[in-house]
């Protein structure tokens, strides 16, 4: 079973309270533990800080980051709080901590990190200066990550992690990215998708997400129902010989031409599918519309992507 960790700490004894953090944490939890068709993704377990009587403290945060590391599977680690950077280092900030440099070290998460047999290591951070995460304290041009580690974060070690409506902006990105909007043609949601997604999303006055990873192939954190169908997507080499040839069209294709054909209509159906999720585009036509390319004879071609994918069937990766 993959395992998740799942921080938020909006209340504080001696800090400023957040006031979003255990939404976001509770959005992140939902979002993790299935996929989009309902199966079991993540086994979370959810830590959260409220009031005086529900805190959570370095050395709560510290047991179960140590006992979440100990899988030998896929883990992830998302931590939305305070966070604190100093010439010591950087900390994430618990609920009791009188001083910012009382949190929990980011080298010490790193160490625990590092140390983990865990397949993969995904560490998730919305606070200030979470960047700082999987820095050499002895160098801060170097990045200390051990095979299979990921960290992203919604800061640059410089800077603030804003709040907007009750909810990180670098969380409801992340939890949108993880509802689909990050999701590839298979359906699956990569760390790399994710940030993409988060980093096209936010502008360059605005708080920059980090991206720190050494790993040899990305791990799918979610799926979700795929925009086309996986059978459709195998017919690719079938329909296109070749993947810079064009595809030659005629009336017979259009299901609503005088002359229809059965067979023609169904591979238009999927061609049509195709331009749908960008892989196919007409050529020729009058107007930019498969419907168009038919009635007039025309014909379409792979675009880039169709390509690729073109070559990912070819050479039997999916």
């Amino acid at each position: 079973m993959r395992k998740a960790l799942i921080v938020g700490i909006d209340y504080y004894t001696h800090q400023n309270s957040l006031h979003g953090c255990v939404n976001d944490a509770y959005a992140v939890k939902t979002v993790l533990e299935r996929h989009g068709n309902g199966t079991i993704n993540f086994d979370v377990k959810l830590l959260t800080a409220i009031s005086e009587n529900q805190l959570v403290k370095r050395s709560t945060l510290k047991e179960n980051i140590i006992e979440l590391f100990k899988s030998e599977s896929e883990v992830v680690f998302y931590f939305s709080g305070h966070g604190h950077i100093e010439s010591t280092g950087g900390y994430l900030i618990t609920s009791e901590c009188e001083e910012g440099d009382q949190g929990m070290p980011m080298i010490e998460l790193m160490d625990i990190a590092n140390k983990s047999k865990a397949k993969n290591k995904i560490i998730i951070l919305d606070s200030c200066h979470s960047g700082y995460t999987g820095t050499d304290y002895h160098s801060e041009d170097n990045a200390l990550l051990s095979k299979g580690t990921t960290i992203l974060t919604a800061s640059s070690k410089d800077q603030y992690a804003t709040e907007k409506n009750g909810s990180g902006v670098f969380t409801s990105l992340l939890v949108d990215a993880l509802n689909g909007s990050a999701a590839n043609l298979m359906g699956e949601i990569t760390p790399g998708s994710v940030y993409a997604h988060i980093d096209q999303s936010l502008g360059s006055w605005q708080q920059r997400p980090l991206f720190k990873t050494n790993i040899e192939n990305f791990v799918s954190l979610r799926k979700v129902h795929p925009p086309i169908d996986l059978e459709d997507i195998l017919l690719i080499t079938t329909l296109f010989e070749e993947k810079g040839m064009e595809y030659q069209l005629d009336p017979s294709y259009e299901p609503e031409s005088d002359t229809p054909d059965s067979e023609n209509t169904k591979k238009f159906a999927v061609l049509q599918k195709y331009e749908g999720v960008g892989l196919v585009i007409p050529k020729g036509a009058s107007k930019d519309h498969m419907y168009h390319a038919a009635m007039e004879s025309k014909s379409c071609v792979l675009t880039l992507l169709g390509q690729h994918y073109w070559n990912l069937v070819k050479n039997e990766r999916i």
